[in-house]
C-alpha cells in the first residue's frame, strides 16, 4: 500500500486491495472513502465488496465516486460529510490518489489558505496547483 498522509485526519492512496482493509484498520484508520467509480474496477474491487470487507475489518466505509474532472458541490459535500462522520483517521483512495487528494482540497476551500492546501498535497506527492483558482 502506498498511503500518503495529508493531515492527522486524512490520508490518500492509490487503489487498495481487498486484503489491505484489515491492515488499514490495524494502522489506526477508522474509515475508508472509496473515490473510485465502480465502472473503473472489476467485481473484486467494487464498492459493494469493499464495503463488506471494510465492515468485517471494523472500518466505516463511504462510497463517494469521483469521475475524472467532475467535482460537483454535492460530491465535495458528500466527501466532507464522510470525513466529518468518521471521528478518527480516514483513508481515501482512487486509481492514483489524485482524485482523493483533489476532492479533499476542494472540501477545504475557504477553510484553509489555498497555498497551505496546495503545499499539503505537494508534500504528499500531489501537484494540485492547477486547482488554485477553485481554492480561493
Amino acid at each position: 500500500m502506498d498511503i500518503r498522509r495529508l493531515t492527522d485526519t486524512i490520508s490518500v492512496a492509490p487503489q487498495i486491495e481487498p486484503e489491505d482493509l484489515r491492515a488499514i484498520a490495524d494502522l489506526g484508520f477508522v474509515a475508508v472513502i472509496d473515490n473510485r467509480p465502480d465502472d473503473e474496477v472489476g467485481p473484486g474491487h467494487s464498492s459493494e465488496r469493499m464495503s463488506q470487507l471494510a465492515a468485517d475489518a471494523g472500518l466505516r466505509f463511504a462510497y463517494v465516486p469521483v469521475h475524472p474532472g467532475q467535482f460537483s458541490t454535492a460530491l465535495i459535500d458528500a466527501f466532507a460529510a464522510a470525513l466529518a462522520e468518521a471521528e478518527g483517521p480516514v483513508l481515501a483512495y482512487c486509481r492514483s490518489g489524485t482524485r482523493s487528494a483533489t476532492v479533499w482540497a476542494l472540501s477545504k476551500a475557504g477553510q484553509l489558505p489555498a497555498q497551505d492546501i496546495i503545499a499539503t498535497a505537494a508534500a504528499a506527492g500531489y501537484d494540485l496547483s492547477n486547482i488554485r483558482p477553485y481554492l480561493a
